[in-house]
């Protein structure tokens, strides 16, 4: 009996992944590039009255579409991390997708967390050693997502939540990751 499902899982995967850069945009597209692969991270969300949530998540990078993107996917509590209660209701598993625009030398970043509905576009570029998201998410306020401290197996990744516009900004979650291992 032939599976469909299987099939469709399959096509839908040879369809979206691509093996690496499209050519002639290698160097433009390292931005984020090298963060392909498979991640792991601390995580600590910083709430309005000062209490501080912690856990441990995952993070997938992937070349896609005809290598002209790369997707992520962000996972909250990592899923072999077991009950995590001192993440209190903070969890998500979302995906990431950023498109270089050659014209903006920028990338248009597309989050999107269905499990808690949450949502936010931003466009992201490097800004010394560092790449920085800027853009709304659905409560209108402006958010600032960035990476720093990057190296081949770490970084450093922030996001920020500004209530006026980006006079200010406040410290909301932290991520420190490191590159897994294969064995």
């Amino acid at each position: 009996m032939f599976d469909q499902s299987s099939f469709a899982q399959s096509s839908f995967a040879q369809a979206l992944h691509s093996p690496g850069p499209a050519e002639g945009l290698a160097e433009q597209l390292n931005l984020y590039g090298r963060f392909v692969g498979a991640w792991t991270f601390e995580a600590s969300r910083h709430l309005e009255d000062g209490t501080v949530l912690t856990g441990r998540g995952e993070v997938h990078f992937g070349w896609v579409l005809e290598g002209r993107a790369i997707q992520d996917v962000w996972i909250l509590p990592a899923r072999d991390a077991g009950p995590s209660p001192s993440l209190g209701k903070w969890t998500f598993y979302g995906t990431t997708l950023r498109v270089y625009d050659p014209g903006a030398d920028a990338w248009h970043i597309f989050w999107s967390d269905p499990r808690n509905q949450y949502f936010s576009r931003q466009l992201g570029r490097a800004e010394g050693d560092t790449i920085v998201q800027v853009g709304a998410d659905g409560t209108g306020s402006s958010v600032r997502w960035s990476f720093s401290r990057i190296t081949d197996s770490s970084f450093r990744w922030l996001g920020e939540r500004s209530q006026d516009n980006g006079e200010t900004w406040r410290l909301e979650v932290e991520f420190l990751a490191r590159r897994a291992t294969t064995t």
